[in-house]
């Protein structure tokens, strides 16, 4: 079985041949042979090792005037971090508390925060030996064509670790290109020839196999190319490898319930494939790595507008479904809400087992007690047959048919894709046949309705 490039690769050739006949090229300029290598991005200019250089290894982010965005994140200090699931529990999942005064940041109920992760020392040690880079010299870019801007966020001079720490994302799957070019740093015969045929079209089945099927890192891609990989140009490291990008996460409280502060809940990713080391999730892994009782930890981050918007009417009621970590846009929903004097929030939350991974209990149940929450729990593995969210819905069909026919609720649905968010669909077009006598297709119509009107939003992520 070939893939796609087999296809577009030969396709792609024709179209030139036929552009170039269409329009010639002016005298003197010719196509650049595949065989040659183009020049770098940028040059890497090391400085003496006596020169005076500040010291660029911190992360110098002022407090900017203006509200934090990408190119000026701000650095929040790390106030708590901790684990939310029982220990016995598979997955380690944390509530993590930043400080955020002085900041300018604001947000509000459905608002997501990013962060820029950076590599562990571990995997930065790593590559800087294999390279046989000098993980503390300092170096400037410079583009190699005039007027191509510096990378952002990189600071000038920089150390190599700097840049290895906070830029170079060596643990993403590499692609196509990453081969390419590593084929002509190759004085390896075996090894540019594998090269060669994982930049080939024909080679991207093999590609898949040994790249996105067990989800290889650019790291453990460079371990398997040895003589290729000491002979890397430095001025190349930012054209074979790209940023690290940053991730987004549901912020999971209300400014008003904790002024100052920002909480977010992550499930640290890790999963097995058949490469004998675990997976493991950049982002997630470096966060729950950090200890706040080590000293000033930061990380830097900035707010984006989430796609979620609350109703802003107090007598308006909400139904909030979030399995798993999908309920941390409804945490801080439910405390803007709460601390509003807003009744009528009714919550279905599910996760495996109750004395397991049950986050928040004790807020949910206090907030039971004192009337401002309706809560419907379903614990997946607590009892022989699986109840996950969508059979409490069905269960308690008449207080949501209630809820949105005469309470004219809005529905709120968040958390991890595959199957569950067409069976909460599901659920809910039952409730709108069975309490509110509506036919198959007039369910189907009206919940297409809420979803055109705002009043069924939904955020799910794979």
């Amino acid at each position: 079985m070939q893939g796609p490039d087999a296809v577009v690769d030969p396709w792609l050739m024709a179209l030139w041949d036929k552009i170039l006949a269409l329009y010639p090229l002016p005298p003197g300029l010719e196509i650049i042979s595949p065989d040659v290598r183009l020049p770098p991005k940028y040059t890497l200019h090391y400085l003496p090792e006596d020169s005076p250089h500040p010291d660029s290894d911190l992360l110098q982010l002022a407090a900017p005037q203006a509200a934090p965005c990408e190119l000026h994140p701000f650095s929040a200090r790390v106030v708590s971090n901790q684990r939310v699931t029982a220990q016995s529990h598979f997955q380690d999942v944390r509530l993590i508390e930043f400080d955020i005064a002085g900041s300018g940041i604001t947000f509000s109920a459905g608002d997501v925060v990013m962060i820029r992760p950076q590599n562990c020392p571990e995997d930065v040690q790593q590559f800087c030996q294999l390279l046989r880079l000098e993980p503390h010299r300092h170096f400037v870019l410079e583009p190699t064509e005039p007027g191509t801007p510096l990378p952002p966020l990189l600071p000038q001079p920089c150390t190599i670790q700097y840049l290895v720490t906070h830029y170079l994302d060596i643990s993403c799957v590499p692609r196509r290109s990453f081969f390419e070019l590593l084929a002509y740093f190759s004085t390896n015969e075996l090894e540019r020839e594998k090269l060669q045929e994982f930049s080939s079209a024909q080679g991207q089945e093999e590609l898949y196999s040994y790249c996105n099927r067990p989800r290889r890192t650019t790291l453990e891609a460079l371990w398997d190319f040895p003589h290729t990989t000491c002979a890397i140009p430095a001025d190349y490291l930012l054209d074979l490898i790209p940023h690290i990008r940053p991730r987004a996460f549901s912020i999971a409280s209300s400014m008003l319930a904790h002024p100052e502060r920002m909480q977010i809940l992550v499930a640290v990713v890790r999963y097995k494939t058949r490469l004998s080391k675990p997976r493991r999730g950049l982002c997630s892994t470096w966060l729950a790595s950090l200890n706040p009782e080590q000293g000033d930890v930061r990380v830097p981050l900035w707010v984006k507008k989430g796609g979620m918007k609350f109703p802003a009417d107090p007598a308006t009621p909400v139904i909030m479904i979030g399995p798993g970590t999908g309920v941390a846009p409804f945490r801080a929903a439910i405390q803007e809400r709460v601390a509003l004097g807003h009744r009528g929030n009714c919550l279905f939350f599910g996760c495996r087992h109750k004395s397991k991974d049950f986050y928040c209990q004790t807020e949910w149940e206090e907030l039971v007690t004192k009337g401002l929450l309706t809560l419907f729990t379903a614990f997946s593995r607590d009892q022989e047959e699986k109840v996950y969210v969508q059979h409490r819905i069905q269960e308690n069909g008449r207080l949501v048919w209630e809820l949105l026919s005469s309470g004219n609720a809005h529905v709120y649905l968040a958390g991890n894709a595959k199957e569950m968010p067409a069976a909460v669909a599901k659920a809910l077009q039952l409730v709108l046949q069975l309490e509110g006598g509506l036919s198959p297709s007039e369910a189907e119509e009206h919940l297409t309705a809420l979803e055109r009107s705002q009043r069924f939003q939904s955020e799910t992520w794979s």
